[in-house]
């Protein structure tokens, strides 16, 4: 790998970071700094697309609140020089609805420059576990 584009991964590992901490911080200001508009998101829950009017209704109305985040594994692929993909596993400590809950998960971005500035485009999470539900099958 290159000088460039090792420069370019620690960035891009660094705003993935960035962007946890700010949902973390429940910082609107810089979730929105780091987000395309649209961004769209796709997880349990479907697919969206959200400009930033949803995006601020979604974070101030939201029944979770991320306590503690751990990012590992990480994969980046630059596409271009304005495109690129970042995979990676994250643990997340949360609170639901009141209750502790915490859980593994593997994520993905795609990060596109907008104006000198890398903004995350899309973001998708996947549960991680046996893909046809059977670890969370009640017995």
């Amino acid at each position: 790998m290159g000088t460039v584009q090792t420069d370019v991964t620690k960035q891009l590992e660094e705003l993935e970071r960035k962007y946890w901490q700010a949902i973390k911080d429940n910082d609107l200001d810089e979730a929105l700094k780091l987000s395309d508009e649209p961004c769209i998101v796709a997880g349990a829950q479907g697919v969206a697309s959200l400009d930033k009017k949803t995006f601020e209704k979604m974070m101030k109305s939201s029944s979770w609140k991320l306590l503690d985040f751990k990012l590992a594994d990480f994969n980046v692929r630059l596409i271009n020089d304005d495109v690129a993909i970042v995979a990676y596993t994250v643990h997340e400590d949360m609170e639901v609805d009141g209750k502790p809950l915490s859980l593994d998960a593997a994520d993905s971005s795609t990060w596109v420059k907008r104006n000198g500035h890398w903004v995350c485009a899309l973001h998708t999470e996947s549960l991680k576990g046996d893909p046809f539900g059977r670890d969370r099958a009640k017995t």
